[in-house]
Protein backbone atom coordinates (compact mmCIF):
# COMPACT_ATOMS: atom_id res chain seq x y z
CA UNK A 1 0.00 0.00 0.00
CA UNK A 2 1.97 3.37 -1.11
CA UNK A 3 1.39 6.76 -0.13
CA UNK A 4 -0.83 8.72 -2.70
CA UNK A 5 1.15 11.71 -4.31
CA UNK A 6 -1.05 14.32 -2.68
CA UNK A 7 -0.31 13.09 0.99
CA UNK A 8 3.28 12.52 0.31
CA UNK A 9 5.12 15.35 1.59
CA UNK A 10 6.34 18.02 -1.15
CA UNK A 11 9.72 19.36 0.54
CA UNK A 12 13.22 18.13 0.17
CA UNK A 13 13.52 17.51 4.07
CA UNK A 14 11.49 15.26 4.17
CA UNK A 15 12.82 11.27 5.57
CA UNK A 16 9.83 9.33 5.20
CA UNK A 17 10.32 7.81 9.01
CA UNK A 18 13.96 7.48 8.33
CA UNK A 19 16.50 9.33 9.76
CA UNK A 20 17.64 12.28 7.92
CA UNK A 21 20.89 12.18 5.93
CA UNK A 22 22.80 15.43 5.17
CA UNK A 23 23.77 15.27 1.67
CA UNK A 24 27.22 16.62 0.45
CA UNK A 25 25.71 19.27 -1.56
CA UNK A 26 23.68 20.80 1.70
CA UNK A 27 27.44 20.61 3.83
CA UNK A 28 29.34 22.45 0.81
CA UNK A 29 26.10 25.05 1.40
CA UNK A 30 25.80 25.00 4.88
CA UNK A 31 30.11 25.98 4.70
CA UNK A 32 29.82 28.59 2.35
CA UNK A 33 27.07 30.32 4.47
CA UNK A 34 29.22 29.96 7.73
CA UNK A 35 32.24 31.27 5.59
CA UNK A 36 30.60 34.53 4.66
CA UNK A 37 29.25 35.48 8.10
CA UNK A 38 32.89 34.82 9.10
CA UNK A 39 33.58 36.86 6.74
CA UNK A 40 31.26 39.74 7.47
CA UNK A 41 31.93 40.15 10.95
CA UNK A 42 35.25 41.81 9.90
CA UNK A 43 38.29 42.35 12.49
CA UNK A 44 36.19 44.49 14.83
CA UNK A 45 33.54 42.63 15.38
CA UNK A 46 34.43 41.83 19.10
CA UNK A 47 34.71 45.65 19.49
CA UNK A 48 31.09 46.34 17.72
CA UNK A 49 30.07 43.69 20.21
CA UNK A 50 31.88 45.48 23.29
CA UNK A 51 30.18 48.90 22.01
CA UNK A 52 26.86 47.34 21.87
CA UNK A 53 26.52 45.97 25.13
CA UNK A 54 28.08 49.44 26.49
CA UNK A 55 25.11 51.14 24.22
CA UNK A 56 22.56 49.04 25.73
CA UNK A 57 23.93 49.66 29.64
CA UNK A 58 24.14 53.50 28.85
CA UNK A 59 20.46 53.54 27.33
CA UNK A 60 19.41 51.34 30.45
CA UNK A 61 20.90 53.84 33.21
CA UNK A 62 20.74 57.10 31.29
CA UNK A 63 18.99 59.10 33.36
CA UNK A 64 21.55 58.23 36.35
CA UNK A 65 24.61 58.76 34.17
CA UNK A 66 23.42 62.31 33.44
CA UNK A 67 22.94 63.16 36.88
CA UNK A 68 26.36 62.10 37.86
CA UNK A 69 27.88 63.50 35.15
CA UNK A 70 26.46 66.85 35.96
CA UNK A 71 26.89 66.74 39.75
CA UNK A 72 31.35 65.82 38.72
CA UNK A 73 30.85 69.06 36.59
CA UNK A 74 28.75 70.93 39.18
CA UNK A 75 31.30 69.67 41.85
CA UNK A 76 34.58 70.09 39.97
CA UNK A 77 33.09 74.28 39.44
CA UNK A 78 32.95 74.47 43.10
CA UNK A 79 36.16 73.01 43.60
CA UNK A 80 38.06 75.27 40.88
CA UNK A 81 36.34 78.33 42.07
CA UNK A 82 37.23 78.06 46.06
CA UNK A 83 40.82 77.81 44.98
CA UNK A 84 40.97 81.11 42.86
Amino acid sequence: MGIKDSLRPKWKTSSFGRPPETTPAELSALRTHLDQCKQSRGRLFTLRRVVERMDGLVVRYLITIVVVVFLAILLMMLVTSQMH
